[in-house]
C-alpha cells in the first residue's frame, strides 16, 4: 500500500487501523477476503459528532471480560469510565490488578458493587457471573442502559432457563424485556434496547454463519452438527482444577457433551431463523490456547442447493458488515487471523458426503464472543458509530 493508504490484507496482519467510526473494506487480489461493499446503512453517531460523552460503569471488572471491556474502552473517545467493581479487589488500582492496562487514564479504583454511585452513570457493562447478575440488575435504576455479558437474560423462556441453569429466574419481567444482541442479526432491536443480553461465544460463532442459511432455506433444519473449540479464557478467571496448566497443556478435551448450556441459546436463534424448532448436535472442546474460537458445522443442503450458493448467500448477507467477512473461495479461517479483534471470518466447503457442506467460522471468544460485541451493541444503544474503538486488526503472529 502507498503512503496514507489502508493495507488491504487480512485482519491478521499487524497494521492497526485507528480510524474511529470508519468501515473497513478489502480489495480483491491482494486480499483473500471477499471485497466489502460500501455500507448501505444510514450513518449513526450524532452524539459522537457533538462530542457527547457517556459515563459508564463496569460491574465485575476484575474478570477476563471486564478487563477486555476496559482495554477496548480505553480507545473510545465518547466513553468515560466512572465506576469499576471487583469485590475481591475492592480498594485496588485497576492497573494493579491488570498491569497491561496501566496506560488507561482517569480510571477509578475498584469498589464493591454496593458502593457504586449510579447518579454518575449513564450505562453499564455487567460482567458478573451467571445467576448473580439477574439479582443485581433487578435493583439498578431503570434510567440506566445495560449490556449484560452473563447468560441470565439470553433465553426468552423462563422454563427453559430453569431447565438448563437449575434454578428459577429471579427477574422474569426483565427477562421478557431483554433484547438478544448478535448485532448483525438484530441491529434495529439493539438500537432501541434498554437491557441487552449479550450473546455467548459459542452461540455467536455458530449463529453468524448458520442463521442466514437457515433463514434462506438453503440448509435443512435437521441433522446440524456443530464441532466447537475454544481457548481456556472462555472458562473464566476463577481458579478451577480443570483449568490448571497440567490439566490443559499438550492436549484437547471435550466437555459438556450433550448438555452444554449454550445449546438452547443456539437452538433458540436457529429456530427463529428456520421458522420451526431446531435441535442440534453440539460438542465443545477446550484447546490449550488463551483465546480464540472455531466452530465447524456440518450441514445438509436443501434439495438442488450447491456449496457455491451457500457461500454466495453469506457473501450477500455480510457484504456491507464491518466485522463479519467471508473469505475467498478455498481459504480456511483460522483463529490466529482474528486474535484480539472483533472480526468473524467465515467460509464454506463441500463435504465428502453428497448433499452436505462444512461451514467454518472463527472469532476471538473474548472480543466478538464477549466484550467486543458488547461494546458494538453499546455503541448502537448510545447513538455512537457502531465501529468506534473496535477497528483494531488481529495480532499476528
Amino acid at each position: 500500500a502507498g503512503k496514507g493508504q489502508i493495507d488491504p490484507r487480512l485482519p491478521s496482519r499487524s497494521n492497526l487501523i485507528m480510524q474511529r467510526g470508519a468501515s473497513l473494506s478489502y480489495r480483491r487480489g491482494a486480499a483473500p477476503l471477499v471485497p466489502a461493499r460500501a455500507s448501505r446503512r444510514p450513518a449513526v453517531g450524532a452524539k459522537a459528532a457533538s462530542g457527547e460523552v457517556a459515563k459508564i460503569a463496569v460491574l465485575g471488572a476484575s474478570g477476563y471480560t471486564g478487563a477486555e471491556v476496559m482495554r477496548l474502552c480505553a480507545l473510545h473517545p465518547n466513553i468515560k469510565i466512572t465506576a469499576l467493581t471487583g469485590d475481591r479487589a475492592a480498594g485496588k488500582d485497576f492497573s494493579e490488578v491488570f498491569p497491561h492496562l496501566v496506560t488507561a487514564v482517569d480510571v477509578p479504583k475498584l469498589v464493591k458493587i454496593a458502593d457504586v454511585n449510579y447518579d454518575d452513570v449513564d450505562a453499564i457493562f455487567c460482567c458478573l457471573p451467571h445467576a448473580t447478575t439477574q439479582e443485581v440488575i433487578a435493583q439498578l435504576p431503570t434510567k440506566l442502559k445495560i449490556v449484560d455479558l452473563s447468560a441470565d437474560f439470553r433465553l426468552r423462556d423462563p422454563k427453559l432457563y430453569a431447565e438448563w441453569y437449575g434454578h428459577e429466574h429471579a427477574a422474569v419481567e426483565l427477562q421478557k424485556e431483554a433484547v438478544y444482541g448478535i448485532t448483525e442479526l438484530g441491529r434495529e432491536q439493539v438500537k432501541g434496547a434498554r437491557l441487552l443480553a449479550n450473546p455467548g461465544c459459542y452461540p455467536t460463532c455458530s449463529q453468524l454463519p448458520l442463521y442466514p442459511l437457515l433463514k434462506a432455506g438453503l440448509i435443512t433444519a435437521e441433522d446440524i452438527i456443530i464441532d466447537a473449540k475454544s481457548g481456556v479464557s472462555g472458562a473464566g478467571r476463577s481458579a478451577k482444577e480443570a483449568n490448571l496448566y497440567c490439566e490443559i497443556a499438550e492436549g484437547i478435551n471435550s466437555y459438556g457433551i450433550g448438555k452444554h448450556r449454550h445449546m438452547p441459546e443456539i437452538e433458540q436463534g436457529l429456530s427463529e431463523a428456520a421458522g420451526k424448532p431446531v435441535q442440534i448436535s453440539f460438542t465443545p472442546h477446550l484447546i490449550n490456547m488463551s483465546r480464540g474460537m472455531q466452530t465447524t458445522s456440518y450441514v445438509k443442503m436443501a434439495d438442488g442447493v450447491t456449496v457455491d450458493q451457500l457461500r454466495h448467500a453469506l457473501v450477500e448477507k455480510y457484504a456491507s458488515e464491518p466485522f463479519v467477512k467471508v473469505l475467498d473461495k478455498g481459504l480456511v479461517p483460522a483463529t490466529r487471523h482474528v486474535r484480539g479483534s472483533n472480526f468473524c471470518l467465515i467460509n464454506v466447503f463441500p463435504d465428502r458426503l453428497k448433499g452436505r457442506a462444512v461451514v467454518i467460522s472463527v472469532i476471538d471468544n473474548l472480543v466478538k464472543g464477549a466484550s467486543g460485541q458488547a461494546l458494538q451493541n453499546m455503541n448502537l444503544m448510545m447513538g455512537f458509530p457502531e465501529t468506534t474503538a473496535l477497528m483494531q486488526l488481529a495480532m499476528f503472529p
